[in-house]
């Protein structure tokens, strides 16, 4: 009973240092959530303004719209871009994202990858790992996973115009992101994003449709669009690594959150388990006592 009573107590110690850890970890996960949510919420409205922007311009030029990134072509080479963290212990966060990514390659790019025109480029570690022990058949690209724990613009900007620059050259078709959308704290969820060509904004009411926007432009079309649009889709590249970065940090607060709380209730349990073994070790002791004492009298 002695050998029980160490092995119970060594197991509460166990688990009280382990609830100690996720305490703190959660602490952590709960400062940089702060600096990450007000990156993200600050940059969110202006962002998804400026892509509105950028869609219905190039919608209603059609022809006229002297850039490369809202021609569409005949997809035969895409390029996956999966933004996920490098670290793990946030709950099935990025186990989502790479969901979400094999089924827009099984789905949407099945015929692309028969013919090996997939390649998938890595920005965070998780995702790497992930594709790296599971595919054999896609071509992939990790260059680029320092870039999450770096994620400044001047960062971020450089890796999307060398992106642009592939795709107006013809080495990719199609440039799809695959990241992580942060709502709140408690709730982050996969989003595919169609990065390049820009997709054309969509207009429900058909008399809309069929008039043709008199934009006026200052300065000249060619001018703008050569300035506007890189930058916008800079922006939005930025996007997506700002707000995996807030869903990362939401999804770990949350996670050590439930496993301190898992913790707790595992003591109780152990520190009962505890007691009613010390109270059998100590009823077994009187019990031998009264025994020896009876035995001597007699």
């Amino acid at each position: 009973m002695a050998g029980g009573l160490k092995e119970v107590r060594e197991r509460i110690k166990s688990v009280i240092g382990t609830q100690q850890i996720t305490k703190a970890m959660k602490m952590v996960s709960a400062a940089k959530l702060r600096k990450a949510q007000n990156a993200i919420v600050q940059m969110r409205p202006y962002a998804e303004r400026l892509n509105r922007m950028l869609s219905n311009i190039l919608s209603n030029l059609d022809g006229d719209a002297n850039t490369s990134f809202g021609k569409e072509r005949p997809v035969k080479k895409v390029l996956i871009v999966v933004v996920t963290s490098n670290r793990g212990l946030c709950g099935a966060f990025n186990t989502n994202i790479n969901k979400e990514a094999v089924m827009l390659i099984n789905t949407k790019y099945g015929e692309q990858r028969r013919n090996g025109g997939v390649t998938v480029l890595f920005i965070g570690k998780k995702g790497y790992d992930f594709f790296r022990r599971r595919f054999n058949d896609l071509k992939f690209n990790s260059d680029f996973i320092h870039l999450y724990d770096q994620p400044s613009y001047d960062n971020v900007s450089a890796v999307a115009r060398g992106l642009m620059d592939e795709f107006s050259k013809g080495s990719y078709d199609a440039i799809e992101i695959v990241y992580s959308h942060f709502r709140n704290a408690a709730t982050q969820y996969p989003v595919v994003e169609q990065w390049l060509p820009v997709p054309k904004m969509e207009v429900k009411d058909t008399k809309s449709a069929k008039r043709k926007a008199d934009y006026i432009f200052e300065p000249d079309k060619e001018q703008l669009l050569e300035t506007l649009v890189p930058s916008i889709l800079q922006l939005s590249f930025h996007k997506t690594v700002l707000d995996t970065q807030a869903g990362e940090h939401g999804a770990r607060m949350t996670a050590m959150d439930k496993a301190t709380d898992n913790a707790e209730e595992l003591l109780k349990t152990l520190r009962i388990n505890y007691n009613k073994a010390r109270q059998e070790a100590i009823t077994t002791e009187l019990g031998e006592i009264v025994g020896g004492a009876a035995a001597l009298e007699s």
